[in-house]
């Protein structure tokens, strides 16, 4: 027993040497991930706060090379490879640095991400990318620094930057096109399912490529589900005949969606056919 207890006395006395106060970060970690076409974008960093401070001009002096966030450098990580402007950048993982000024900043996209701030020695090599934005005041106060990725489209997306009063968007491409594009040769090669042809043509009808290959690809995604019809299988069927000038079969394949639709219950698509109609048909 005597045993026991000096154990235990040696246990807390342990547990109360290595305890240690947890208080909250001043500048919180973040991690944003976000799907751009097909490539995975990650951006990682911290989020210091204005707290009553003057940040740009001050704080964040004017024309001076900055960490762009607090701590650790902000780091973004893309799963393909991207362009930023003219430069190309490999899959992988990036610093990301800034010269902000009060009308245009310079944003530099560093292949050397394992620094605390800005580098103490800037190696120009390691500048894979570097673009220069426009600045603007926005008419509210944004309290704590925010990165985020907009305007998504399937090629690509703008990486934002908000804080106090300031907006910065740096725009950045992606290879979605060639390789959707290698994927619908390869599965329609093969033995594609209606829904190799349906997904093949909505691509198309999305990106404003061929309106006559996407009509033949949706015509063969419905023949090939008749047996159970699927409403959105025929209102895509709409819109790329309409888009390929068939007034008639766009007609037709509404009609039927929306007959579908009722019969599913699905309001949206019951509406979204009904207002096509009308617009098709000059009612």
């Amino acid at each position: 027993m005597k045993k026991l207890l000096l154990l235990f006395m040696a246990c807390a006395t342990v547990y109360s040497v290595n305890a240690q106060v947890q208080t909250p970060q001043p500048s919180p970690a973040a991690k944003l991930e976000q799907k751009v076409g097909l490539t995975d974008v990650t951006l990682e960093y911290s989020r210091p706060s204005v707290k009553g401070r003057t940040i740009f001009g001050d704080l964040v002096p004017f024309n001076k090379m900055w960490r762009t966030g607090a701590n650790k450098n902000t780091i973004i990580t893309f799963s393909t490879d991207a362009m930023v402007g003219e430069y190309k950048l490999k899959a992988g993982s990036y610093a990301i640095f800034t010269e902000p000024g009060e009308s245009l900043w310079k944003v530099y996209f560093y292949a050397d991400t394992d620094n605390w701030g800005v580098p103490k020695k800037w190696d120009e090599s390691k500048v894979v990318a570097v673009t220069s934005v426009k600045a603007y005041k926005v008419p509210f106060n944004v309290e704590t620094f925010t990165l985020d990725i907009n305007s998504i489209t399937n090629g690509g997306a703008t990486l934002e930057l908000i804080w106090e009063k300031m907006y910065i968007g740096v725009p950045f491409t992606v290879g979605t096109d060639d390789a959707v594009l290698s994927s619908i040769n390869d599965v329609l090669g093969g033995s594609p399912k209606a829904s190799d042809y349906y997904a093949a043509a909505s691509y198309y009808l999305e990106e404003g490529k061929s309106p006559k290959q996407a009509m033949e690809w949706i015509d063969k995604a419905v023949e090939m589900t008749k047996e159970k019809p699927l409403f959105y299988y025929y209102r895509k069927q709409a819109l790329i005949h309409n888009k390929a000038g068939d007034s008639k079969g766009a007609i037709a394949a509404a009609r039927k969606s929306l007959e579908l639709a009722e019969i599913a219950g699905n309001d949206n698509y019951v509406k979204m056919n009904q207002e096509s109609l009308a617009d098709w048909l000059g009612e």
